[in-house]
C-alpha cells in the first residue's frame, strides 16, 4: 500500500517525544515506512571532517519517524486529518480530507 504522505506536506507529530509539534516533510522513506520532518525528532551525530562538514564534529539533524506516529494537517482546514482517496471520471486518484472533503494537491 502506498504511503499518504508526501513530500512538502505539514504533518503532526501524535505519539512519542515530539508528540504535538508539528513541521514541513522534509522527505519519504517508503521502504522504512518512515518520514523525516522538518525541525523534529532532532539527535546529535558525529562526524568526520569531510567537504560538507570541514571541521567534523558533533553535528544536530533530524532522524526519520515512523508513518504512524504522524498526520497529515489538511491545508484546508488546518486540521490533523486522516487521509481518503477518491478516484474521479478520468481515471484520476486524488487525496482527499476525510473531515472536510477537500482534494489535497
Amino acid at each position: 500500500m502506498g504511503l499518504r504522505i508526501k513530500k512538502g506536506d505539514t504533518a503532526l507529530v501524535i505519539s512519542g517525544k515530539n508528540k504535538g509539534k508539528s513541521g514541513r516533510v522534509l522527505s519519504v522513506l517508503p521502504a522504512k515506512e518512515r518520514v523525516i520532518v522538518e525541525g523534529l525528532n532532532i539527535v546529535k551525530k558525529h562526524m568526520k571532517p569531510n567537504k560538507q562538514y570541514t571541521q567534523g564534529g558533533i553535528i544536530e539533524k533530524e532522524a526519520p519517524i515512523h508513518i504512524s506516529n504522524v498526520m497529515l494537517i489538511c491545508p484546508k482546514c488546518s486540521k490533523p486529518t486522516r487521509i481518503g482517496t477518491t478516484v474521479y471520471d478520468d481515471g484520476k486518484k486524488m487525496r482527499t480530507c476525510k473531515k472536510c472533503k477537500e482534494v489535497i494537491d
